[in-house]
């Protein structure tokens, strides 16, 4: 497999002028700044404060799925889903895709009723998902207890990559194609005037821009803060754990959810597995650090659906930033004042496996093009007035 280590460029001198500076080197930055620079966008230059990576799409490996109970959504995670499959010729990059598959495990009556609606959905927007009985669940993952759950939905063509490496090369791609990618170099201050964006200032020096693109993930409320911008996005720390090469070698299982409690296990390429949980009682934050006192709860969750989990080792951990919005669905639009101000964040644990369909649809944006998909009910003013849409059925998994 090719490096995944990220180009550093901190020690490079800033352009003083730019088309388009897209703010964050996250997994969707990165693929904002491929798209546009492979349409020939001009001088595309992104601002990453800290390393590429370095949010975020950190975490060591990302989940790939179009399982999901919306429209929207489905055809965000098909696009992209094809997009990672071809991601070895374009843009050119091993990101260690594996298709294993998306089980999500059902504990009751009303559990089953939204994923048979929702595999009913997907269905007809040419998802290959299916309904499972519980032994039939068993033999994909045999670590899930079947007396504990009435039915899974599974779906073969999902699966899950690493974020690191395809950050990586979508940021070398962006460069061959002649985009300017500087890091550790924040966006302190956005010059408007008379509704217009007029330049940047970071602490190295001040970018004269007319448009900018806010993808900080979990800081965004903060760079729109410095246009005038509302982007309604909350940090929230989520966590997981790794046994660390087990012996005998875990089988080879489908990505794992329990839909109940957000628990969810897969390999984790190494000999190993990696458990997640979505723990209901972390605050808000900008916390990063690994907590063990977290593994009580995941413990507690793997003993109901997953027991011979719950006796595994934690050998380590990780900790990373999610950026939620109040409905758990994305941020992705242009302001109308400041003119060209674009922004795509608020992914709530879906940026990665929505990264590249994402990376086309603002570069459409930019351009005036017809996407492939109206992102209008996207648009951050839904929640103008403190209106709070209706969430999915199953948008507390992330």
């Amino acid at each position: 497999m090719a490096s995944t280590a990220a180009p550093d460029t901190a020690t490079e001198p800033l352009p003083e002028r730019a088309d388009v500076v897209i703010v964050g080197g996250g997994v969707i930055g990165a693929s904002i700044a491929f798209h546009l620079a492979e349409a020939g966008a001009g001088r595309v230059l992104l601002l990453e404060r800290d390393r590429p990576a370095s949010g975020s799409s950190g975490k060591p490996i990302g989940g790939v799925r179009a399982q999901f109970s919306d429209p929207l959504n489905i055809r965000l995670g098909l696009r992209s889903l094809a997009a990672w499959r071809d991601f070895a010729r374009r843009p050119g990059a091993d990101i260690g895709l594996t298709t294993v598959g998306y089980l999500f495990l059902l504990a009751d009556d009303r559990e089953l009723a939204v994923f048979t609606e929702g595999v009913e959905t997907q269905n007809r927007h040419g998802v290959p998902s299916r309904l499972l009985d519980p032994r039939a669940a068993r033999e994909l993952c045999p670590y899930v207890d079947p007396r504990g759950i009435v039915a899974a939905a599974y779906s073969p063509t999902d699966g899950h990559a690493l974020p690191r490496a395809a950050v990586t090369g979508y940021l070398r791609a962006a460069r061959r194609l002649g985009a300017t990618v500087r890091t550790r170099c924040p966006v302190t201050a956005v010059d408007t005037a008379d509704g217009v964006i007029r330049a940047v200032h970071t602490p190295h020096g001040t970018v004269h821009t007319s448009t900018v693109i806010c993808c900080a993930g979990a800081w965004s409320r903060a760079v729109g803060a410095l246009a005038g911008v509302a982007l309604p996005v909350t940090p929230l720390r989520r966590q997981i754990a790794f046994t660390g090469p087990l012996h005998p070698a875990p089988p080879r299982i489908p990505f794992t959810l329990d839909f109940g409690s957000t628990l969810y296990f897969h390999n984790d390429g190494a000999g190993g597995l990696l458990m997640g949980l979505s723990d209901p009682r972390q605050p808000p934050g900008f916390g990063r650090e690994f907590s063990r006192e977290w593994l009580a709860p995941l413990r507690t969750a793997a003993a109901r659906r997953a027991p011979d989990l719950a006796r595994l080792p934690v050998v380590d951990g990780w900790a990373g930033l999610y950026e939620m919005t109040p409905d758990r669905n994305a941020l992705i639009g242009e302001t109308t004042r400041p003119g060209r101000f674009l922004y795509a964040t608020g992914f709530s644990g879906h940026g990665f496996l929505q990264a590249p369909a994402v990376g086309e649809l603002v570069r459409d944006l930019y351009l005036g093009r017809e996407p492939f998909l109206d992102i209008g009910q996207l648009a951050a003013s839904r929640f103008d007035g403190g209106a709070v849409p209706t969430p999915r059925p199953e948008a507390h998994i992330i």
